[in-house]
C-alpha cells in the first residue's frame, strides 16, 4: 500500500519558511512577500481562466502560469543556489512585447483611465494587473536590497501588467462592449 504523503511539515511553525537551497527567512521578508503575491497572480490567473471562454486565450494563460512558477522558483533560490534555476531573460521580455504589440493592433486606446468590471473575464484580468504590479513593486525591493540580483524579472513584470491592460482592452471589446471610463465627459 502506497504511503500518503502529509500537507504539512510544521517547520514553519516558529515563523520562518525555507529558500530553495540553504537557509530560512522569516515569513514575512520581503523575498516572500515577492513571492505570496507571485502566487496569488497566479491563482487569480486560475480564475481568470474559468471565467475566459477561448482556448486561445486559456492556453497562453497557462503558459504565463507555467512562467510565473519559473520566476518564483528564481525568486525563491538562495544566492549560491540562483544559477541552478530557469532565469528570466530579455527575450521572454521581448516575446511579451510582442504579443502586446499584436494584441493592441486589435483593440482601441483609451482616452482615459478605464474602470474594471465590463465583464467577469475582463474583470479577473483588470485583477491580475494589479496584482503584477504589486509583484513588481516587491521584485523592485528585492533588487535594491540585493536579494535577487536579475533585473530582467522587474522587466518581465512591467510588460506583463501592460499585457495584461490590452488584454483586458480585448475581452472588452470582443465581449462587443464598450471600456466604462472613470471620467464620463471622456
Amino acid at each position: 500500500m502506497k504511503t500518503r504523503p502529509k500537507f504539512y511539515t510544521g517547520t514553519g511553525d516558529d515563523g520562518t519558511t525555507g529558500l530553495l537551497g540553504e537557509g530560512r527567512v522569516e515569513k514575512y521578508d520581503t523575498r516572500m512577500e515577492a513571492l505570496g503575491t507571485l502566487d496569488e497572480l497566479s491563482a487569480v490567473l486560475g480564475l481568470a481562466r474559468s471565467l475566459v471562454n477561448s482556448d486561445d486565450l486559456n492556453k497562453r494563460i497557462i503558459a504565463l502560469q507555467k512562467k510565473l512558477y519559473e520566476l518564483m522558483a528564481e525568486v525563491a533560490a538562495s544566492q549560491e543556489n540562483a544559477e541552478r534555476f530557469h532565469r528570466i531573460t530579455a527575450d521572454e521580455v521581448n516575446a511579451l512585447e510582442e504579443a502586446i504589440d499584436q494584441i493592441s493592433k486589435e483593440v482601441e486606446t483609451p482616452d482615459g483611465f478605464i474602470v474594471p468590471g465590463a465583464n467577469p473575464g475582463s474583470a479577473a484580468i483588470a485583477l491580475a494587473r494589479t496584482v503584477t504590479r504589486r509583484a513588481e513593486r516587491r521584485v523592485a525591493e528585492l533588487l535594491d536590497e540585493g536579494k535577487i540580483a536579475n533585473r530582467e524579472i522587474l522587466r518581465y513584470l512591467n510588460r506583463l501588467s501592460s499585457f495584461f491592460f490590452v488584454l483586458e482592452l480585448h475581452l472588452t471589446q470582443i465581449a462587443q462592449q464598450k471600456p466604462t471610463m472613470a471620467r464620463e465627459d471622456k
